[in-house]
């Protein structure tokens, strides 16, 4: 076999006249990004020029580089320091996103399931109201002025008492502590009824589902233990809440029902029925979610999972159909492009805990479990559920909220995630967009660290990061900016907004309770 010699040409470089910027390949261009999320696309020459010193007064690109801060000449230190110091606000608030496991037990047995669950009569997995009201205490203590409190399981609907208790204890004591407080649920809907229904809409509880797609996929990935069919409880619902809010005057876009969708291999082949699904159910966000390596989902892989690479071309076929729905004058928009297109369009991060530098896990959210333990997130709990208790952080009966989000558990993750001091995200183009998962790593590689650019969270960010930035470089007439500027609107709901007069808050001694999980996770929360 004969030997070549290759000849690596080094680019010239002037550092003296270039500020600080990461740089990779997308195609043909040249992407450079910096830490306040700034970009640009770049040709080869137009890179060489721009490493070489030769982006003058006269260059076609140097009105552009130089207010993106990617030419030391003039550069604005002070003004740069200040959008980094918005882009990164969230690291001193504190957890905003608690998270209450109400019960374990659920009526489905979900192919996918993250969580461990227990069988319907398992009422000692239910939460008692002296732990809710613990749980209360403990996680309104976080600084941050925003909290949502998010009800997961289980099926959280089956403890409905333990929830409306946490909700009327929550807002008494939040007379005192002022914070914009809002309520979510996440349900199966295969347990509602229009009394729970009711209640949810007057006392302002958001309401989140999982939908996996037409009934074929729907039923096949969340079996319904009683063998009736899920799917059509989930339609049921999603309409009457909508309808209802719309009966009672609240704006639509605001209020309605969220869903989710988690994909296995059953689901890629019905990809465009998904997103068709979303539209006709009058649904303005799909979150296109990849199998996560936890419960189930570990043991069920053979039949339900798929390769990274597989995951990313079901990813672009649905996010190209959803880009041509609105060019059509659909208002549809996805939900991981849309914490990404945040980062790369606006002056905000969007503090979504996955996808954040560093992890939310213990700084931005806690997870609560039924019996009052505290978990750095709610994947902690679910790999505390697998055997595993390495994420744990104590217990609501003695540990201090300040023990718990300082605890050497919560200072590890954060270490493992910081995008800056890691090797092979610390220099990568797509660090101020991207999030690492530590506890994916551990799971998948028994490391926090692991190493990164082989874990499936790493290409699918990196794709994602690509596409999105491929269809804005070759974006002629500005058509796919707009449509992308529309998916980074955030218009806060009025928490107030036709909530009942609070029914008084029960003593929760008095009040005997035995008091389930669906395998969610969690919307992005914006400020």
């Amino acid at each position: 076999m004969s030997q070549r010699s290759i000849t690596l040409r080094r680019p010239q470089v002037a550092s003296d006249e270039l500020a600080w910027f990461r740089f990779g390949r997308i195609g043909q261009r040249v992407v450079i990004t910096n830490d306040v999320g700034d970009w640009e696309l770049l040709d080869e020459p137009e890179f060489e020029d721009l490493l070489g010193g030769r982006i003058d007064e006269e260059h076609p690109r140097h009105a552009v580089l130089q207010a993106k801060g990617f030419i030391r000449n003039d550069l604005d230190v002070a003004g740069l320091a200040s959008r980094l110091r918005r882009k990164k606000r969230f690291l001193g608030q504190g957890p905003h996103l608690g998270i209450i496991i109400t019960t374990l037990r659920c009526n489905q047995n979900c192919r996918y399931c993250h969580a461990s669950r227990t069988e319907m009569d398992r009422v000692d997995t239910d939460m008692s109201l002296e732990t809710a009201k613990k749980v209360v205490d403990h996680i309104m203590q976080t600084p941050s002025p925003y909290l949502n409190i998010e009800f997961q399981g289980g099926e959280p609907t089956v403890a409905f008492e333990s929830l409306k208790f946490i909700v009327e204890y929550s807002r008494e004591k939040n007379r005192y502590e002022n914070k914009r407080l809002e309520h979510s649920l996440v349900t199966n809907m295969t347990t509602m009824t229009e009394e729970m229904a009711e209640w949810l809409v007057r006392n302002n509880v958001m309401v989140c589902t999982s939908l996996d797609g037409p009934a074929e996929v729907h039923n096949y990935n969340r079996t319904w233990q009683k063998g009736s069919n899920a799917y059509d409880s989930v339609i049921h619902w999603i309409e009457w809440f909508n309808n209802r809010y719309i009966e009672l005057g609240r704006d639509p876009r605001l209020w309605h029902v969220d869903a989710l969708m988690t994909t296995t291999r059953k689901t890629i082949d019905h990809w465009k029925e998904v997103i068709d699904l979303y539209v006709s159910l009058g649904i303005k966000n799909i979150h296109l979610r990849p199998l996560n390596p936890f419960g189930f989902a570990m043991s069920t892989w053979k039949r339900i999972g798929y390769s990274p690479e597989e995951y990313l071309e079901f990813y672009t076929n649905c996010l190209e159909y959803i880009l041509e729905l609105n060019r059509q004058g659909v208002e549809i928009s996805e939900g991981t492009a849309s914490v990404f297109l945040m980062k790369m369009l606006t002056p905000d991060d969007p503090n979504f805990v996955d996808i954040r530098s560093p992890v939310g896990s213990g700084t931005g959210q806690l997870a609560y479990m039924y019996d009052g333990s505290i978990h750095a997130s709610d994947e902690a709990r679910m790999i505390a559920a697998m055997g595993d208790d390495l994420f744990d952080l104590g217990h609501v009966d003695n540990t201090t909220f300040d023990e718990a989000v300082n605890h050497p558990t919560v200072k590890a993750i954060a270490v493992a995630s910081i995008l800056d001091s890691l090797p092979m995200c610390a220099d990568c183009w797509n660090a101020p967009f991207c999030g690492v998962r530590p506890l994916h790593n551990y799971m998948l590689q028994k490391d926090l660290f692991a190493q990164r650019a082989r874990t499936p969270k790493c290409a699918e960010h990196m794709g994602i990061a690509r596409f999105l930035l491929s269809k804005l470089d070759g974006d002629e007439d500005g058509s796919v900016e707009r449509i992308f500027r529309r998916w980074t609107i955030s218009r806060p709901r009025d928490p107030e907004e036709g909530l009942d007069a609070a029914p008084p808050v029960r003593d929760p001694s008095s009040v005997e309770s035995g008091g389930p999980t669906s395998g969610h996770s969690r919307l992005p929360v914006l400020e």
